[in-house]
């Protein structure tokens, strides 16, 4: 098969052509919702029977992720909470977001470690409170977690590579699987060097790539501390032409980090796309469409919770 060969997309007066492990991705991506007064303004934007991800965060409590999660259930979506270590109270409130997941049939969840500057609880990592959710009655089939190519601002890169390790052994020994959700990163070379360094080390666990979608450029600045990309933020000030590229009117587009990794996407078992949308969910679906050349390309009813096609005979199951 050649490298680029279903489809194409027009960018300025070139006419790219892109290749078809992107195009499988851009079609099944997930979309990160953030629970925000008005977020629910977005829901009419989302394709039917869309996977949709719902951020934590320490200026408000979980029930905010978990009511946001329950409306989207509702309206037919499969909806990833994220739940946020350091805002779990204690073993009674573990007991309860439990009794949520089983009650609204969640199969998935992402466990990070969370930003608030003080534990509401006992937990201080990602870890600690996959382990108590595991100890819980949750019926999950997967729990995803954090991967850093561009590191944690707080955490030293040797604490987050055995970090990273501790919790593929936690789920793997539980008998259910998981996924790595990498943090934005605007350096598609460190991403893939990361990637197959960690590789190496043993993650074998699939790696959905975050990745910005098509959003406004000043909200994206202004907005990334807040998300836990300050990472790459620093990467973005001291690389004035990335920023230049992403601050002119049309300047960033999607494909610009998913074009150069075309040959590393199966290679490195990068299975879904995870779109940070900042709550821009119109503009990130036209994308969608205009890769996938149609209304049809966004028909997810075929898909199971992980992003990919079930098949007859294989059930599959799929923050520091």
């Amino acid at each position: 098969m050649a490298l680029f060969s279903r489809s194409s997309t027009t960018k300025g007066s070139d006419q790219v052509e892109i290749a078809d492990a992107i195009i499988d991705r851009v079609g099944h991506a997930h979309l990160e919702l953030i629970p925000t007064p008005k977020a629910h303004l977005q829901f009419e934007h989302l394709p039917a029977n869309s996977i949709v991800s719902v951020t934590a965060s320490p200026a408000k409590d979980l029930q905010a992720t978990m009511d946001m999660a329950a409306q989207l259930i509702d309206l037919g979506h499969t909806v990833i909470p994220h739940l946020a270590a350091r805002m779990v109270e204690g073993p009674e409130h573990v007991a309860t977001i439990a009794r949520w997941i089983n009650d609204h049939g969640v199969q998935d969840v992402f466990v990070i470690g969370g930003d608030a500057p003080e534990p509401f609880g006992p937990f201080l990592d990602a870890a600690a409170f996959i382990r108590a959710l595991l100890d819980s009655n949750a019926d999950l089939a997967r729990i995803g977690f954090g991967g850093y190519p561009d590191g944690h601002a707080a955490i030293p890169d040797v604490a987050l590579a055995a970090a990273l390790v501790e919790k593929q052994q936690l789920v793997l020994s539980a008998g259910i699987s998981g996924w790595v959700s990498t943090q934005m990163c605007f350096d598609t070379a460190q991403v893939t060097r990361w990637l197959t360094a960690t590789r190496a080390a043993g993650l074998e666990l699939p790696v959905h790539l975050g990745i910005p979608g098509v959003i406004d450029t000043v909200k994206l600045l202004t907005m990334g501390t807040k998300l836990g990309i300050g990472a790459s933020l620093r990467y973005l000030r001291k690389n004035r032409a990335v920023v230049s590229k992403l601050a002119a009117p049309g300047g960033y587009d999607p494909m610009d980090m998913l074009a150069p990794m075309a040959n590393d996407l199966d290679r490195l078992d990068i299975s879904a796309l995870h779109v940070f949308t900042f709550n821009q969910v119109a503009n990130t679906v036209a994308w969608q469409l205009a890769v996938g050349g149609g209304a049809s390309f966004l028909d997810h009813t075929a898909l199971d919770a992980s992003g990919t096609a079930p098949t007859a005979s294989i059930a599959t199951s799929q923050e520091h």
